[in-house]
């Protein structure tokens, strides 16, 4: 495994990100913890969750898994940098309570306790805000997140699913006060989805932030999608981003584009789509949410997977960024 720094922080993380958000809806307890064991055993010490991961009625399940897990003890605690998130309502589908979703101070102080004692640990390591909070002052979040450090509960804050200009306001309201503030930003950034890079990714590096990428493969559509519905495996990927993205014929011709260059190249469409977001400037990781043993053996396999340049350039020919902020939509 290789590591690097968050960001601006001393706080040394693997490349890849393990996200939790399977475990409960779709992958077991013991699953589960099988599978975090072989990604401590792999070296990634970097493990990603939220609060309302579980969904519908089982939000917090998820951390609740992570929690037993740590519990079996052996310095699992200890090894990982544990994120997790706060902004979801926490109550059921519908049942929707004043001051328990968003960021609030009141909500931040419920809802940290709270993780604490699904995760069955005494501190977060990585508290992160899962979207903007249109509502409540960034003094406020801040006066809330350095009562939070000060008890030890948590030590870095970091956002997800933020624009530019949210991170330069966060971060220039943590300075006022003299707190560290965002030192990360989790955000949709894939080959097929390169957005980020207009504002998001250069806001980021501009204060500091590591970048972690979520849904590197788009939800399934840069891992073979066309490839395995040829070969009659893919419904799963039938259904939510990448069936909506196959559905249109201009990105399913990229994407057959994509996955004939692999091919030629006699590489895996999935180890590709991680390897390239490893070449990307500003960028900590990406999650991967493995399944199985393979799949994490595949994410791994994608950290020591070298892209020569021409196969970076074809790569940016079949699916082109937007081009840096403002000139991509002014002179």
């Amino acid at each position: 495994m290789k590591y690097t720094q968050l960001g601006r922080t001393g706080l040394k993380v693997s490349r890849l990100v393990l996200g939790t958000m399977n475990f409960g809806p779709k992958t077991g307890e013991a699953e589960s913890h099988a599978l975090m064991d072989a990604a401590l055993d792999d070296g990634i010490n970097f493990f990603d969750t939220a609060n309302v991961y579980g969904w519908g009625e089982n939000k917090g399940r998820t951390e609740e898994i992570l929690g037993t897990w740590f519990a079996q003890g052996g310095d699992r605690r200890d090894k990982v940098v544990l994120a997790t998130k706060v902004y979801g309502n926490m109550g059921a589908d519908g049942d929707v309570w004043p001051n328990h979703d968003r960021l609030s101070a009141l909500n931040i102080r419920r809802a940290v306790d709270a993780s604490l004692r699904r995760l069955q640990t005494d501190h977060i390591d990585l508290y992160q805000f899962h979207h903007v909070d249109r509502r409540t002052p960034f003094d406020e979040i801040w006066q809330a997140m350095d009562t939070l450090v000060q008890q030890g509960k948590i030590l870095y804050a970091g956002s997800s699913n933020f624009p530019g200009y949210k991170i330069a306001q966060a971060n220039e309201a943590a300075a006022r006060r003299g707190s560290l503030g965002l030192v990360s930003e989790q955000c949709l950034y894939n080959l097929a989805e390169r957005r980020a890079e207009m504002e998001v990714i250069p806001a980021a590096e501009e204060y500091g932030l590591g970048v972690i990428a979520w849904s590197p493969l788009h939800g399934g559509l840069l891992g073979g999608a066309i490839r395995k519905e040829r070969e009659g495996g893919g419904s799963r990927t039938s259904a939510g981003r990448s069936g909506d993205a196959l559905a249109n014929s201009t990105i399913r011709a990229q994407v057959q584009a994509y996955e004939d260059l692999l091919e030629k190249h006699g590489l895996e469409p999935g180890e590709v789509a991680l390897a390239w977001l490893l070449t990307r400037p500003g960028l900590t990781g990406p999650i991967v949410g493995p399944r199985t043993d393979e799949q994490l053996a595949s994410a791994v396999r994608a950290i020591d997977l070298e892209l020569p340049q021409e196969l970076l350039t074809a790569l940016d020919e079949i699916f082109p960024g937007p081009g840096p902020s403002p000139e991509a939509f002014a002179w």
